[in-house]
C-alpha cells in the first residue's frame, strides 16, 4: 500500500546543500539528509515499492535509482516503524533509511516528482499524518522504533513513537 500526498511544483537545484529524498512504501523509506534543504520525493506513488527477494538496505538505493534517477553509494538505517490500518490484516512494516549524499539530479518519473523544501517550511499539512511525529527525529539524526495505527488514511488512532540506541 502506498500513500499519495499532492504533487508540487520541482523546485531548483542549489549547490549548497545535500538532497533529502523520502522513500515511503511498504517495506521501506528513505530519507536523504540535507544540510539546509530537504528533498521531498512528491507522490504520484511515491519511491519505493515492496521488498522483494533482497534485503531492504538493498532495495532503498534500487528503487530511488529507478523513480528519481539519484544513485546513492551508502544508506543508513535511522528507524522502523510498523503501521496498522483498521480492518486490514496486513501490518506495514517501514524501514527508515538516511543518506549524506547523492549523485545525479532528481527528475520527475512516473512515481513522484522532486521538490526541495528549506527545513523551516517542509509543508507537513500535505504530508501523511504520521511525518510530523517521526520526520523531526530523522532530522536530528536520532534513531527511532514507531508503531501506528490509523483509521483511514488520514486519522491515528494510536502510536508509540521512541528513540533508541540501534535498529
Amino acid at each position: 500500500m502506498l500513500r499519495l500526498p499532492p504533487t508540487p511544483r520541482p523546485h531548483p537545484n542549489q549547490a549548497d546543500s545535500a538532497p533529502c529524498l523520502p522513500h515511503r512504501t511498504q517495506g521501506h523509506r528513505v530519507r536523504l539528509k540535507a544540510l539546509q534543504r530537504v528533498l521531498l520525493g512528491m507522490k504520484k506513488r511515491g519511491f519505493g515499492g515492496k521488498v522483494k527477494k533482497e534485503r531492504p538496505s538493498k532495495t532503498g538505493p534500487r528503487e530511488l535509482q529507478e523513480e528519481s534517477g539519484l544513485t546513492v553509494d551508502a544508506l543508513h538505517k535511522v528507524g522502523q516503524i510498523t503501521f496498522e490500518f483498521v480492518g486490514d490484516p496486513e501490518l506495514m512494516d517501514v524501514h527508515v533509511f538516511c543518506t549524506d549524499s547523492v549523485q545525479g539530479t532528481p527528475v520527475e518519473s512516473d512515481e513522484m516528482r522532486p521538490q526541495w523544501f528549506r527545513l523551516d517550511q517542509i509543508p507537513f499539512a500535505d504530508m501523511w499524518p504520521d511525518d510530523s511525529y517521526w520526520f523531526p527525529l530523522l532530522l536530528q539524526r536520532k534513531k527511532f522504533r514507531g508503531y501506528f495505527r490509523f483509521q483511514g488514511q488520514d486519522t491515528i488512532l494510536d502510536y508509540t513513537l521512541r528513540e533508541v540506541d540501534a535498529i
